[in-house]
């Protein structure tokens, strides 16, 4: 069954305002939509650009009325936005992915517990409820474990690692100090991967869905800092993460773009991480190197249109600017240095302050082969790490 098609001039509505937002918002506006942007804080970046900008509070019943009335369909820009207020404008109008999906999503047991019970492949994990019983969750899964809030939490935020049982003490001091009433936890089995990779799937209102390639990323202190794309390694793990993600996607009947955080193992097994139901930060390359982006295909789907290509145009390596990194690079010669390298493609966000472990930008590197790109994305790295900004960058060799 073929959707229905917003005409020009509709206006899409997104709950969350952050980078993700701004660029969605972007897009939709270069395919002929308005956009009505709904954050709290005034100053995310997506406000700027917005058609419409609610900077209130999400618990605004007044605000829930006139957004819902203005919008013609919902979408979002991350997992935490409260479900209930999904759930509400749904009443209303499409929300895409639904309420349903993000009440699976956005609560680790609940994603987990929906995973494995599908007979998809996950680490080991058990629920904990009360810090004292930690020790008892540790022993089903085994150490070293790792332990997340069940909602909230990203970037490595709220996740306590404990290599071993003389860890677990201090663990249940922090968790803690940082509970809340009613609040829960997930425990996990810190796998030995061999490679963190991703893979973004998009699916539309009519089923019909498609991969892009499959990309591997490396986290500083649970942060994403680097994605290339393709990622290298055996063809056949690519075309398993591909199927495993379409399932995953199918069996939620998910209508958006999905992003799958996977683990490889030795063995070349694949384990899902985490599931994110919006555009994911190691698909930014897109923008750059693909014929349609990440966030076109947000629009897409949130609007009816058909799936876009997916199709590579250049191997990529993109690289997250994290806390001061906007502000080294932007001295001296440091950006003027950066956009003389071939093939480079500075996006900031616009964000006015600058926090550590905060996403400020990114910089995605293009190149005829993947070592190029890699050899000019160190080049940058090793640039922001000792200074003074790429001032010696000289073109990479083959």
């Amino acid at each position: 069954m073929k959707a229905l098609v917003l005409t020009t001039g509709s206006v899409l509505g997104v709950l969350g305002g952050g980078q993700l937002g701004s660029m969605f918002t972007m897009a939709a506006c270069r395919l002929g939509y308005h956009v009505a942007v709904w954050d709290p804080d005034p100053e995310a970046p997506a406000h700027r650009v917005a058609t419409h900008s609610f900077p209130v509070p999400f618990t605004d019943q007044h605000i829930l009325a006139r957004f819902a009335e203005l919008v013609s369909v919902v979408t979002y820009e991350w997992e935490n936005i409260p479900a209930e207020l999904c759930r509400a404008l749904e009443q209303r109008k499409p929300v895409r992915p639904s309420s349903a999906v993000l009440s699976v999503i956005q609560d680790r047991l609940e994603q987990k517990g929906f995973l494995a019970s599908n007979g998809f492949p996950v680490p080991p994990f058990a629920g904990l409820t009360d810090p004292d019983q930690l020790s008892t969750s540790i022993r089903q899964v085994g150490y070293p474990a790792l332990c997340k809030t069940a909602t909230a939490g990203y970037d490595g935020k709220g996740q306590w690692r404990i290599p071993r049982e003389s860890d677990v003490r201090e663990v249940e001091r922090a968790i803690l100090e940082s509970a809340r009433p009613g609040m829960r936890w997930i425990v996990e089995s810190l796998v030995p991967f061999e490679r963190e990779l991703s893979i973004l799937v998009v699916r539309g209102a009519d089923g019909q869905s498609c991969t892009y390639p499959l990309a591997e990323n490396e986290h500083d202190e649970g942060i994403l800092r680097t994605t290339m794309v393709p990622a290298q390694g055996s063809s056949v793990v690519a075309e398993q993460a591909a199927v495993l993600a379409r399932q995953v996607v199918d069996r939620l009947e998910g209508v958006g773009v999905f992003c799958l955080e996977l683990f490889q193992l030795p063995g070349g097994e694949l384990l899902i991480n985490e599931i994110a139901p919006r555009p994911h930060n190691s698909g930014h390359y897109t923008l750059d190197a693909c014929s349609v982006s990440q966030f076109e295909q947000q629009v897409r789907t949130t609007s009816g249109m058909p799936l876009g290509e997916v199709r590579l145009l250049s191997p990529a390596v993109m690289v997250n600017l994290i806390g001061d990194d906007a502000a080294i690079l932007m001295k001296g010669e440091g950006c003027r240095t950066l956009l003389n390298i071939p093939g480079a493609v500075l996006h900031l966000y616009g964000k006015p302050a600058i926090r550590p472990r905060r996403k400020m930008g990114h910089v995605t590197f293009l190149g005829e082969t993947l070592s190029l790109a890699l050899g000019h994305a160190k080049q940058f790295r090793d640039g922001l790490a000792n200074g003074p900004i790429l001032s010696a960058w000289e073109p990479v060799r083959h």
